[in-house]
């Protein structure tokens, strides 16, 4: 058991026989009173986002989890597969757990799987990736006194807004964690 004050953004717990994975945290004091933990959490089995309030005290389940180095494989629509790097083992995780993570998915990308009892819960995606632009706006010529943008469409279906000087068959590097352009690539 883990004290509730010692959730933080990142941590995985238990409670009511659901896995969570904290994605906001806030410690919030009253003049009197008890403390109370906010917390926002992803429900890893089904995705679903939830907001739970805990008086300051309050104990959860803490979990064990595995995590494996995979491949990206392909998709049916419904399911991502992965394949372990090791052992060749192949897993398939629902499309509504992924949720936005599945558009920085290439074919036979590396990433780490996160398991719970055997069970694979979640995809650690790395840090940045590099997606081909498969449709681009037209910029307008002399639209650049300010930093302008455009919105560009990628090979995975991922839509980010990019300078003006990015076309149709540039590779751009992306955030995965923001979804936001980072570089052009060639």
């Amino acid at each position: 058991m883990i004290d509730v004050n010692d959730l933080r953004k990142g941590v995985t717990f238990e409670l009511d026989g659901n896995l969570y994975r904290v994605l906001d945290y806030h410690h919030h004091k009253p003049g009197r009173g008890k403390a109370t933990i906010r917390i926002k959490a992803r429900n890893l089995r089904t995705g679903a986002i939830v907001e739970r309030t805990f008086p300051s005290g309050n104990q959860v389940q803490d979990v064990r989890l595995d995590h494996h180095n995979a491949q990206y494989l392909y998709t049916d629509g419904d399911y991502y597969y992965f394949m372990d790097t090791e052992t060749y083992d192949q897993f398939a995780i629902p499309a509504d757990v992924l949720g936005e993570n599945a558009k920085f998915l290439k074919d036979n990308m590396e990433v780490k799987l996160t398991f719970y009892k055997g069970e694979p819960l979640d995809v650690e995606l790395p840090i940045t990736v590099d997606l081909e632009v498969v449709q681009a706006e037209v910029a307008v010529k002399g639209d650049t006194a300010t930093g302008v943008t455009k919105k560009v469409v990628t090979e995975t279906g991922l839509e980010v807004q990019v300078p003006a000087f990015i076309n149709q068959g540039d590779v751009i590097r992306v955030d995965t964690r923001t979804g936001q352009y980072v570089t052009r690539v060639n």
